[in-house]
């Protein structure tokens, strides 16, 4: 009776919004490690094969550690993203993130800039179940933001 449940369960997609949650919460964490400044938590979350592609491609979490080593360093710009949407491969092994993003950054004299773009990260679920960036890449700075997008940034996703 339990597997029959189980099975129904998977069939009417609970278990894919489990796994699309899963990955809403690796998004999050990861955004959040960046807006701590955490350079290990955040690098947690780079699958040791990730590549990061910018105005050049970063390859492995030791070179992607240098690339947001400014960002990740204290005063260094502020980061924050959160996706918006969410889909994951049928085995529920790999799935794409894409959402806003918001760059803040202080100058000497006080002024503070922002920059909005939007974000595509792909993840991996590892041998451990923990999923990790396997490919991240982000565009469209400079952007100016919808409404929608501001509200995605700012609110909280339910995930520990």
């Amino acid at each position: 009776m339990i597997i029959k449940m189980l099975v129904v369960l998977v069939a009417v997609g609970i278990g894919d919004e489990n796994i699309r949650q899963e990955v809403i919460c690796a998004e999050t964490g990861f955004s959040r490690a960046a807006e701590a400044k955490d350079a290990t938590k955040f690098l947690s979350f780079v699958d040791p094969d990730a590549r990061f592609i910018t105005g050049r491609v970063s390859r492995g979490r030791e070179e992607i550690g240098q690339a947001w080593s400014a960002v990740l360093a204290a005063g260094g710009p502020a980061m924050r993203w959160r996706p918006a949407f969410v889909e994951v491969t049928s085995d529920g092994n790999l799935a794409i993130s894409r959402g806003p993003y918001r760059a803040t950054s202080t100058a000497e004299d006080g002024s503070v800039s922002e920059s909005w773009g939007h974000f595509i990260s792909t993840w991996r679920r590892n041998e451990f179940g923990e999923w990790q960036v396997l490919f991240d890449s982000g565009g469209d700075a400079g952007m100016t933001p919808t409404d929608e997008e501001v509200a995605i940034l700012e609110a909280e996703p339910d995930c520990p």
